[in-house]
């Protein structure tokens, strides 16, 4: 891949991954309530998601998908209907993802729920395999073989969107140590559940 390309494609992709979104939101939701540790898993899924996304799309898959939306639906209103209880929930102080009063870090969150919320929040979300089919083109040269481009590519959006993932998890959790310095467990809460049913409600309606 030319040097040329590489200067315009790394600022590009850090301006799409630090642009707030689903997932950025959903990190900071996690960072806020469970830690930057624990929030990790679910960027283990989310960046497979990415991946995914992102292979699917160079390899012209995301064009049939697109052109048949139907094929999302089911993925997309199952995770944002579940993203959305998940808000209810931490409204409500209740539920695994809730902070407790003590502060106790969470040990009830499965490493396998954390991943599946990352990897369905990615993969379902149209505006990301929009943004990939539209931006990606242009860096691939068609006169050189696509597989070394594509590794090349995927491994500077995954990189940018895992440092820009740990940024917003890590003010979740400033966040919350500024809340709890008050004690005010319930307003913690509310602002995660609030923000978890935002990210539900996006999925939904993108």
């Amino acid at each position: 891949m030319e040097y040329s390309v590489l200067i315009l494609f790394v600022p590009t992709f850090f301006a799409v991954s630090a642009t707030p979104g689903l997932c950025m939101t959903l990190a900071m939701t996690l960072g806020m309530t469970i830690g930057v540790r624990k929030s990790l898993w679910m960027m283990v899924g989310e960046l497979v998601g990415v991946a995914l996304v992102t292979i699917s799309s160079l390899i012209g898959v995301a064009t049939i998908l697109l052109a048949r939306p139907n094929m999302f639906l089911v993925l997309k209103y199952l995770g944002g209907l579940y993203l959305f209880y998940l808000g209810i929930q931490m409204w409500r102080s209740r539920g695994k993802m809730a902070i407790p009063e003590n502060f106790v870090q969470q040990d009830s969150v499965t490493r396998k729920s954390l991943i599946t919320q990352g990897f369905v929040t990615a993969i379902a979300n149209p505006k990301g395999w929009a943004f990939m089919i539209s931006l990606l083109p242009p860096f691939i040269n068609s006169e050189l073989p696509l597989y070394p481009q594509a590794m090349i590519l995927v491994a500077i959006i995954l990189f940018f969107e895992l440092v820009c993932l740990l940024l917003y998890a890590a003010g979740g959790h400033t966040l919350r140590h500024l809340l709890q310095q008050r004690g005010n467990v319930i307003l913690m809460n509310r602002i995660a559940g609030s923000l978890m049913m935002c990210v539900g409600i996006w999925l939904v309606l993108t």
